[in-house]
């Protein structure tokens, strides 16, 4: 029971990682995009990307939360005792990169929009670095077990929480690279897609030389994951390398369907291949998943629920995606029709 709430967990950190890490990357190109002048079309096609799905994206950072917190219980409270310093830069980053995304829309001086636009694009990067140091604290045996809290500086900046804290923020980027390239071709605004194609050409490079320096840091200070890595999850290691490598072709050809959906896998692999890698463990080398998990009857009960939110949120969630491809949905800024007095005109 306890494997298979362990499986729900890393697919729902797998798609956080697709559709939060794209949003957080989106706001990573908004903020190297230049000044007002030359930033205003890539900004535009950032704005139309993700406006009608920001907000939705940050369920399954709930879900997270939930899940682990009741079902393991025990290494909910080690990480959040010791990691409580990038867990609240994280939340706060959140909170701002939101509010500063909906005022930035509202507001008409320019002065007050590059305030806004830079809290955006700020915490667009600072959030992903920190759920990325996090996971390298993790990995590197950082948070002790038991409920007790580790080192509140050490545990998140230290070489492998650096190193997988930028891993995060590249693979954030060049994912939402990947996304921007369809959005700018669908809409037929070809110089944008070639302005993103680039990006994520050179972002994906920079991806796969920080993730061969994290391996080499992983080798002498997380050998538990490194030995899982070329054991148990090479394959899935390898697939998510394959992807990777097969979208990057298909970016060189200006095949931009196909790449979104092998960047997708690629990206998703990191984490699924992470997470095979630690097996057994939550905490390495000190809490395994059996040990650290609730009663049965809690699990169940998890399960259940988790089953009925499949059935009811997910469909939402694919309604909305398919409306926000099909530019269905209408941007933020934009007038509800249904909101105009009505006039004796008609």
């Amino acid at each position: 029971m306890s494997t298979t709430i362990a499986v729900v967990l890393l697919l729902a950190l797998a798609t956080y990682a697709v559709f939060g890490g794209a949003d957080f990357g989106a706001g990573f190109w908004d903020l190297v995009a230049g000044g007002p002048d030359r930033g205003a079309e890539p900004r535009a096609v950032i704005e139309r990307s993700i406006g009608p799905v920001w907000e939705a994206n940050h369920v399954w950072l709930i879900f997270i939360f939930v899940i682990t917190w009741t079902a393991f219980p025990a290494a909910y409270q080690s990480i959040m005792l010791t990691m409580f310093v990038p867990l609240t830069v994280a939340a706060l980053g959140i909170v701002l990169r939101g509010a500063s995304f909906a005022f930035r829309k509202g507001v008409v001086t320019l002065r007050f929009r590059r305030v806004f636009g830079g809290a955006f694009a700020l915490s667009s990067v600072l959030v992903p670095f920190c759920m990325g140091a996090i996971a390298g604290g993790i990995a590197s045996g950082q948070v002790p077990s038991g409920g007790k809290a580790g080192d509140p500086v050490d545990s998140w900046l230290n070489p492998t929480s650096l190193l997988t804290g930028v891993l995060a923020v590249v693979v954030a980027a060049y994912l939402a690279a990947v996304y921007l390239v369809w959005d700018a071709r669908h809409f037929r605004q070809f110089a944008m897609a070639e302005y993103f194609r680039r990006r994520a050409v050179v972002s994906a490079v920079v991806a796969a030389v920080v993730a061969v320096a994290a391996l080499f840091v992983l080798n002498a200070k997380a050998s538990h994951v490194f030995d899982g890595m070329t054991s148990r999850a090479l394959p899935a290691a390898i697939l998510s390398v394959l992807c990777g490598l097969g979208a990057l072709v298909l970016l060189m050809r200006y095949a931009a369907r196909g790449a979104r959906v092998l960047a997708v896998l690629a990206v998703a692999g990191i984490i699924v291949t992470w997470g095979i890698a630690q097996w057994p463990y939550l905490l390495p080398e000190s809490l395994t998943v059996a040990a650290a998990a609730a009663p049965d009857d809690t699990l169940v009960a998890l399960l259940v629920a988790v089953g009925l939110a499949v059935l009811i949120v997910v469909p939402g969630f694919v309604l909305l995606y398919v409306l926000d491809q099909r530019a269905l949905l209408p941007d933020e800024s934009v007038e509800d029709v249904g909101d105009r007095p009505i006039t004796s005109g008609g």
